[in-house]
């Protein structure tokens, strides 16, 4: 009887390690991603899992229209199509004002 119990103690550990090593994290950054696709803004600069950078220009509920720099294309993508955003648009929330530091600068002593 101690064996089984031993052995059930130890399929619970195990299962509790992998929901903490592997469950966990993946269920972070699939929260972290869909909040990226809800933010997106159209000037937002983005790249496709596909690779194809562009420009969001209209952003509805399940599509991104993106315009690309090459011949200036418009192509509509699906919201889960697009991996990262490499630079947020003029508008968005990212781009706040923020008011610059004066340089420090170090006065040199004389000896």
């Amino acid at each position: 009887m101690p064996q089984q119990l031993t052995s059930i103690v130890m399929m619970v550990v195990l299962f509790g390690a992998m929901y903490f090593l592997m469950i966990r994290p993946q269920k972070k950054k699939d929260k972290e991603v869909r909040a990226m696709r809800d933010s997106l803004s159209q000037g937002d600069e983005v790249i496709t899992i596909g690779g194809i950078h562009g420009k969001v220009v209209k952003v509805n509920e399940e599509l991104v229209t993106l315009e690309m720099t090459y011949g200036k294309q418009r192509i509509n993508f699906s919201k889960w199509a697009i991996g990262s955003v490499t630079k947020k648009g003029k508008g968005s929330k990212a781009d706040e004002v923020v008011e610059e530091l004066p340089e420090v600068t170090e006065d040199k002593k004389e000896d």
